[in-house]
């Protein structure tokens, strides 16, 4: 047995020496590393969130066309430069490499005679990430004058009002000054609007532009607006016309009066009672003084008919005054002979 355990530990320590023995004599192959992989194992790695983010711009104007030459600039939130650059023919412009952090983007020039710049504008960079803008710039408003002018005389007309629109939108309202004309911007969305100017106070001493009137504008380009007034017409002033006065007539004498004989032989007309006589009284007949039946003319007056009867009762006085001197003649004429008579039949008897 103690034979059996000598052999045992000295085959141990053989097997021992055998293992060990490399690790003395070749030391050098496993102690020198490079400096470089050292560094690279002690060094931290980049985390997500300091990773550098980007911004893309495309340009373009209200009707899509994109618009190349537009000149922007990024500014940090210190107010630093960032990056400066123009849209390319596409349209589109990128700043890259940028700390995630805000900026402010500025547009410089729209790169075009017919288009504005848009306002600043922030933009936030995310890490490793790409911040993408579509800017839209608008067109330039329209430049109008206006001027009232009189319709016959041409000179201008202060104290105009109109409203300008495009469509059914009414854009601006424009009155003209002591020189008769003013000026307004008109804001346009595409090449080539349509626009239209009604009136809707006119001059004093003027009459409403009544109907709309159309024009067409342009981005950035002038345009002239005439509105002409015509005169409000004077009424004629009242001419004073001469009232139709009846000319005074004799007043014909009033029905019923008679002529009645005198002793001169004329024909005197008494007034009788200012009653109405009857209708029969003017047919009976009046005996005259030598006992004929001869009747009077009958006393009247002529149915009114709207015409002066001057004329007529003039004429039948006449005839009455005739008549009566008839009668006084034929009287005479009576008492004359009858003592003749008388005369004669005495002579006879004796």
């Amino acid at each position: 047995m103690h034979a059996r355990t000598v052999r045992g530990v000295a085959r141990s320590a053989a097997v021992a020496a055998a293992v060990t023995a490399p690790l003395v004599w070749a030391p050098a192959a496993t102690a020198q590393v490079p400096e470089s992989t050292l560094l690279a194992s002690v060094a931290p790695t980049d985390s997500p969130e300091s990773a550098p983010g980007s911004v893309s711009i495309i340009k373009k104007d209200p009707a899509g066309d994109v618009l190349a030459g537009a000149e922007f600039l990024l500014l940090d939130a210190t107010g630093q430069e960032a990056g400066t650059g123009k849209t390319d023919a596409e349209g589109r412009l990128t700043f890259t490499d940028l700390a995630p952090g805000v900026y402010r983007l500025k547009e410089t020039s729209s790169g075009s005679p017919l288009h504005d710049v848009v306002a600043d504008q922030d933009v936030i960079v995310t890490p490793g990430a790409t911040a993408r803008l579509t800017i839209v710039d608008p067109f330039k408003p329209a430049r109008v004058l206006l001027k009232a002018k009189d319709e016959k005389a041409g000179k201008l007309l202060p104290d105009s009002t109109v409203n300008i629109g495009c469509e059914n939108r009414t854009l601006l309202t424009l009155t003209t000054g002591t020189k008769g004309t003013t000026t307004g911007q008109i804001p346009v969305t595409s090449r080539k609007t349509e626009c239209w100017v009604k009136q809707v106070k006119a001059p004093a001493g003027y009459d409403l532009y009544q109907p709309s009137k159309s024009f067409r504008v342009a981005p950035g380009a002038p345009v002239t607006v005439t509105i002409t007034n015509a005169k409000t017409a004077t009424p004629p002033k009242p001419t004073p016309t001469k009232e139709l006065t009846e000319q005074p007539t004799a007043t014909p004498p009033t029905p019923g009066d008679k002529p009645v004989a005198t002793t001169s032989g004329a024909a005197k007309a008494t007034p009788t009672d200012t009653a109405t006589p009857d209708a029969d009284s003017s047919t009976v007949p009046a005996a005259d003084a030598a006992g004929n039946g001869t009747p009077k003319t009958p006393a009247g007056s002529l149915a009114h008919t709207g015409a002066d009867a001057t004329p007529y009762i003039l004429g039948g006085a006449g005839l009455l005054i005739a008549a009566g001197i008839g009668t006084v003649v034929a009287t005479r004429r009576c008492r004359r002979t009858a003592p003749e008579t008388g005369q004669d039949a005495n002579r006879e008897t004796n």
